[in-house]
C-alpha cells in the first residue's frame, strides 16, 4: 500500500500541474502537441520516456484489485502500451492525438478529476 501511495501522490501533482498548464496555456499546449507530431525524433523520445515509465510502473504495481489501486495499474498499462505505439506506430498514434486535440477541453477535464482522485487518496486517505 505504501507503494500505491507514492505511486498515487506522483501521479497526482503530475497530473493537476499538466491540466493546469494546458488550461492556462491552451493555445500554446495545441501549438506545442502540432509541432511535436511532426517530429520523428521527439515522438520516439516521448515513446522511450512513456515505456520506461509504464514499465516501472507495471514491474512495481501491477495489482488488479477491486480498490483505487487498479487505476495506478491501469494507468501504467496505458503508458507502457502508449510507449510501445509511440515507438513502433508513430504515426498511427500521432492521428490519434490530432483527433484528441479537437477536445482538448475533456483531456484538462480528466486530468483534474485523475490527478484529484489521486491526490485524495495519495495525500488524504
Amino acid at each position: 500500500m505504501e507503494n500505491s501511495i507514492f505511486i498515487a501522490k506522483m501521479f497526482s501533482v503530475f497530473y493537476v500541474v499538466v491540466g493546469f498548464g494546458m488550461l492556462v496555456n491552451y493555445s500554446s499546449f495545441k501549438k506545442m502537441v502540432t509541432e511535436m507530431m511532426k517530429s520523428a525524433s521527439l515522438l520516439y523520445f516521448g515513446g522511450i520516456m512513456a515505456l520506461v515509465a509504464g514499465f516501472l510502473i507495471v514491474n512495481s504495481h501491477n495489482l488488479w484489485v477491486k480498490d483505487w489501486t487498479v487505476i495506478i495499474t491501469v494507468l501504467g498499462w496505458a503508458a507502457l502500451l502508449k510507449g510501445i505505439f509511440l515507438i513502433v506506430f508513430p504515426k498511427a498514434l500521432a492521428f490519434l492525438t490530432k483527433s484528441l486535440m479537437k477536445v482538448l477541453w475533456l483531456v484538462v477535464v480528466v486530468a483534474f478529476v485523475l490527478g484529484g482522485v489521486l491526490g485524495y487518496y495519495g495525500f488524504f486517505a
